[in-house]
């Protein structure tokens, strides 16, 4: 449910969050009430998918590859992302961009979810675009190895000022070099990547000036605390000042009513669409499958562009 309404001069206006709440809440309620009868939500394993993400592969970037990239500056590290150029790629044309942080690695549970942690793991740019229409470049989180030389890190941030400044580096060569429309970049994650969206995401005024909108599946900055510094509300509600009234869309395995009562307890405005899925699985896999959820994804993202 979108808390996003026209307003009487062709604006937007937002309306305030405990509205918003409220009709989130009704939906959320019915949903509970299907689970009170006795419906089992399925395995979204159990579900066929209908796309497969390309594999990531050495090579030069061209329309329909998925390649594994390094950024101009860092080539003596061992830091990497990948990029996909989309099958409709033409040089000189602008293409909004999806930009994308993984989950932790290390992850599995007994309904068959797993994560890795790695840029080649991430799923949700290629489900959301279907390999077409947008840039989509998967970024990691940068830590030093034993040696003091800077790698991937498939858990949790690594050093925050490294990955962000990997971060800005990679976006701004991405929009010079493949068309990269920088007034159109969506920040994306699942899981720790959700996080992601706002923890590194907002972290600055500098890289938080980048975005256009941020997509979190799974997981919300400040809603719980974990395992790192400044996880803790206080800490996410100063970052969650830089967000203003871009749109952010917030989807989760079955109920999305702890993150909608931590921006309610914020008391700050949220252009905020909360989406709950019928499903138990902590995965983004839903985004490659035909369901009525990711339709509606697509419709959020395909409201943003501002260019054909």
């Amino acid at each position: 449910m979108e808390l996003v309404l026209p307003g009487s001069a062709g604006k937007k206006t937002v309306w305030t969050m405990k509205y918003t709440l409220l009709v989130s809440a009704i939906f959320s309620g019915i949903l509970s009430s299907v689970g009170a009868l006795g419906a089992d939500p399925t395995n979204l394993n159990d579900v066929a998918p209908d796309l497969a993400v390309p594999a990531t592969v050495e090579a030069v970037p061209a329309p329909g590859l998925r390649v594994r990239s390094v950024t101009k500056g860092w080539e003596a590290s061992a830091v990497y992302h990948a990029l996909y150029l989309p099958r409709d790629w033409e040089a000189g044309r602008l293409y909004p961009v999806l930009v994308e942080y993984p989950g932790n690695g290390g992850y599995q549970n007994p309904l068959g979810d797993v994560s890795d942690g790695s840029v080649e793991g991430a799923v949700l740019g290629y489900g959301l675009s279907g390999g077409s229409g947008y840039l989509w470049v998967c970024l990691p989180c940068i830590d030093y190895d034993s040696e003091g030389g800077l790698q991937n890190d498939p858990k949790w941030w690594g050093d925050v000022a490294t990955t962000n400044r990997y971060a800005i580096d990679t976006v701004a060569e991405v929009c010079a070099r493949y068309g990269g429309d920088p007034a159109q970049i969506v920040l994306c994650g699942f899981s720790r990547g959700a996080i992601a969206t706002h923890y590194l995401g907002l972290h600055d005024d500098k890289i938080a000036a980048l975005w256009q909108a941020f997509f979190c599946h799974s997981h919300y900055d400040g809603v719980r605390v974990w395992p790192y510094p400044q996880s803790d509300a206080d800490s996410a509600k100063e970052r969650l000042k830089r967000l203003g009234l871009r749109p952010v869309w917030i989807s989760q395995e079955l109920t999305t009513t702890s993150t909608e009562d931590y921006l309610a307890r914020s008391g700050m405005l949220v252009s905020a669409t909360f989406v709950p899925l019928p499903f138990p699985n902590h995965s983004a896999g839903w985004v490659l499958r035909d369901l009525p959820e990711r339709a509606q994804a697509r419709a959020w993202l395909a409201r943003l562009r501002t260019s054909p």
